[in-house]
């Protein structure tokens, strides 16, 4: 099976991060975590996405906080999928990250999450493998049905609640 690769643009970035990690682990994708900055080291970024696909990455989730620009810098160096996490801030609450990741120029695509929605993420990746991957398939089938049935007890909790 493949990889998916998560970047962030800092450090500060990891709570984020972690919550795309437990998903992952939960579904058994395997995975690799780096901290590389598009604005401070972009030569490493720029690298990393060159090589992603040779090193075994089918999906790549960028999450970077302020006027984030890591998921464009990956998207531009890479054919790969890549889904950005714009991570809250100080400041704008998030938005200014959220602008930079999802206004993206024609051509070169990200598909953007919501503002520190990193389960969503990871889900998004999973769905995006399980394309080819029948086990990650049934894998996503069998949690949609859990929360289904989990909504239909707590409308039937509710309902009993309310007689």
């Amino acid at each position: 099976m493949k990889k998916i690769g998560i970047v962030m643009g800092s450090k500060s970035d990891l709570p984020t991060v972690e919550k795309a990690v437990g998903v992952l682990k939960e579904y058994g994708v395997p995975f690799e975590v780096r901290v590389l900055s598009a604005h401070r080291c972009p030569a490493e970024a720029k690298e990393f996405a060159e090589q992603a696909r040779g090193g075994g990455f089918s999906v790549l989730i960028a999450a970077a906080g302020m006027a984030a620009h890591l998921a464009g810098a990956l998207a531009a160096n890479t054919t790969l999928p890549v889904i950005g996490i714009p991570c809250r801030s100080s400041g704008s609450d998030g938005m200014d990250a959220l602008l930079s990741t999802v206004m993206m120029p024609s051509g070169i695509p990200v598909a953007t999450v919501a503002i520190d929605g990193a389960k969503n993420a990871a889900l998004l990746a999973i769905q995006i493998m399980a394309v080819e991957d029948q086990e990650l398939a049934d894998k996503l089938e069998a949690a949609r049905e859990a929360g289904r049935k989990a909504v239909l007890a707590a409308d039937e909790e509710i309902r009993n609640q309310f007689r």
